[in-house]
């Protein structure tokens, strides 16, 4: 592991091509370190010669020159491994190239594994994400205008003259997903092997909830159990009864997780607290708080899991102090409404954007506002071209 770090044959390749997408992988030597560790010299290779759209075997053996036999093994490894997604369509298989982040960083901390150094990736992918005083990580997951992820309601504290949208409810989400598993947090797991653990107490093992296609690619290469809609919503309690944060993706048409996140571990609400507030897409709801019947005791702001609430003075109360949202930082998750002892917290409705409709829509619109779209169309073209040359018949 690690022999190739220093081949431009193999990382340097790799990491251009990884950041074809949405969201990249600034390059530094951590970088190259984890990609190192992660990828054979065979692998980085074939990794960074993948078309930008899911591809067949034969697309595959153009792109790297190799011989079927020796690719399909290859690319079976891979997908045990987490860097590359294969998907069955009509009796043909399709091969996804996994991004970074959402993508193998995840899965190489979602099963107990041998294979791998993992208390060396821990930390190298802590310093990765977290030690860069420029935050060029934190720029290039939170900085376009439009937010891979996004946060679910409670749904329990939702008033009752206001609707909620299928999309916006995580039981919803759920019991219309025709394939439902259940897999370790990453975020959690990685912490174990720094030492640390969660302050709220949530669990390591099934916890992170995953639907549909990518549920499916998740239990067949071992990193997610298969789970039925009635054990899924009862993880989903579970999650609300620890005060934790449900994050999904930021679309509306058939998500593919649902993790249910606190502030010390997950790096996506982490993200929010070190200077990103507008990072994940809010829900349609804003806390209020009754300030004549709030006793300032800081339970809720316990509770939340972005700092979206603080203590201001207030002579009137007992106590000298009461407690305030701050300004663009509510989720409007409603986490914290459960455990204010004076039922002073309530959710109102508010009017954002809705998500882009599905997965592509959303990577389109990243990749434009971050100005990287015109290598997809150019790649989607020339693909279609490959397809309509193969119809025309030749005499």
């Amino acid at each position: 592991m690690g022999h190739h770090l220093d081949s431009k044959n193999s990382i340097v390749p790799l990491i251009d091509r990884l950041n074809k997408y949405p969201i990249g992988l600034p390059d530094n030597e951590k970088l190259r370190q984890i990609l190192a560790i992660l990828f054979s010299e065979e692998e980085a290779y074939i990794a960074s010669r993948f078309p930008l759209e899911e591809s067949t075997i034969e697309e595959l053996i153009r792109a790297t020159g190799w011989e079927q036999n020796r690719l399909e093994i290859k690319l079976e490894e891979m997908a045990d491994k987490g860097l590359v997604m294969d998907l069955n369509y009509n009796d043909q298989t399709f091969y996804i190239l996994m991004p970074g982040l959402i993508g193998f960083f995840e899965f190489t901390f979602m099963k107990r594994r041998q294979d791998l150094p993992v208390a060396e990736l821990a930390q190298l992918m802590h310093e990765y994400l977290l030690g860069d005083p420029k935050q060029k990580m934190g720029r290039e997951f939170f900085g376009s205008k439009t937010p891979l992820t996004r946060t679910l309601v409670y749904e329990e504290h939702i008033p009752v003259s206001s609707t909620i949208a299928t999309y916006e409810s995580a039981r919803e989400i759920i019991t219309h997903a025709d394939y439902g598993a259940i897999a370790m947090c990453y975020c959690r797991h990685k912490k174990e092997h720094l030492q640390q653990n969660c302050e709220k107490g949530a669990p390591t093992q099934e916890i992170c909830i995953s639907l549909g296609t990518a549920a499916r690619f998740m239990v067949r290469r071992g990193f997610a159990e298969k789970r039925s809609s009635d054990e899924l919503l009862a993880i989903l309690k579970k999650a609300r009864d620890l005060n934790l944060t449900h994050i999904t993706d930021n679309i509306r048409h058939k998500p593919s997780f649902i993790c249910n996140c606190c502030s010390c571990c997950c790096e996506l609400l982490g993200g929010i607290n070190r200077g990103f507030p507008m990072g994940v897409a809010k829900t349609n709801f804003s806390l209020h708080i009754d300030v004549k019947s709030c006793i300032g005791c800081g339970l809720c702001k316990k509770a939340c899991n972005v700092m979206a609430l603080k203590f201001v003075d207030a002579p009137e109360k007992k106590n000298g102090r009461r407690m305030e949202v701050t300004s663009g930082h509510c989720l409007g998750c409603g986490a914290c409404i459960s455990v204010c002892p004076t039922q002073s917290l309530s959710l109102t409705p508010l009017q954002r954007p809705h998500p882009p409709k599905e997965k592509r829509d959303l990577f389109k619109q990243i990749l434009k506002e971050k100005k990287r779209l015109s290598p997809f169309i150019i790649s989607g073209v020339k693909k279609q071209l490959r397809i309509l040359w193969k119809k025309i018949p030749f005499s």
